[in-house]
């Protein structure tokens, strides 16, 4: 004959100190957003020698001129004005010429040059429009150089 087991036992401790379950669904909505689209890297361009044309090589041809058409006196006022500005100028650059200047003023004494040509070039063009705006930047350039001395 076989004996019951004792009823009035209690559970194993192990048994009674497992931690509580955690749900397995969480609290928070989940939402599933679509996938990014895949943005390729962008390409360096392949190196390239020369492009061959079929076209002459128009070098030789002026460029087309963009300066817009003056009167005859409003031409004339214009090649005046540019002959006073760069008169100017050069007489200030002379005056600076055998001076030992510092990087800065010999910076502005090199400016005074370079408009003066791009000056004399428009003028060539005939573009006094922006021969004249030249000129004029030649000078006051020149006269803050002389000031500064």
């Amino acid at each position: 004959m076989t004996v019951a087991p004792d009823t009035d036992a209690a559970p194993p401790l192990e048994a009674a100190e497992l931690p509580p379950e955690i749900p397995q669904t969480p609290s928070v909505d989940i939402v599933e957003l679509a996938p990014l689209p895949v943005v390729p890297a962008p390409r360096r361009p392949a190196e390239r020698g020369p492009v061959e044309t079929a076209e002459p090589d128009n070098s030789s041809r002026p460029a087309p001129k963009i300066a817009p058409d003056l009167s005859p006196s409003d031409q004339a006022a214009k090649q005046k004005q540019i002959e006073d500005d760069s008169a100017v100028a050069n007489r200030n650059l002379q005056l600076v010429k055998n001076r030992q200047l510092n990087p800065q003023l010999q910076d502005i004494a090199d400016k005074v040059r370079e408009f003066l040509s791009q000056s004399n070039d428009a003028g060539k063009t005939g573009d006094w429009v922006s021969a004249q705006s030249l000129a004029h930047r030649a000078r006051v350039l020149s006269e803050s150089l002389v000031q500064n001395l």
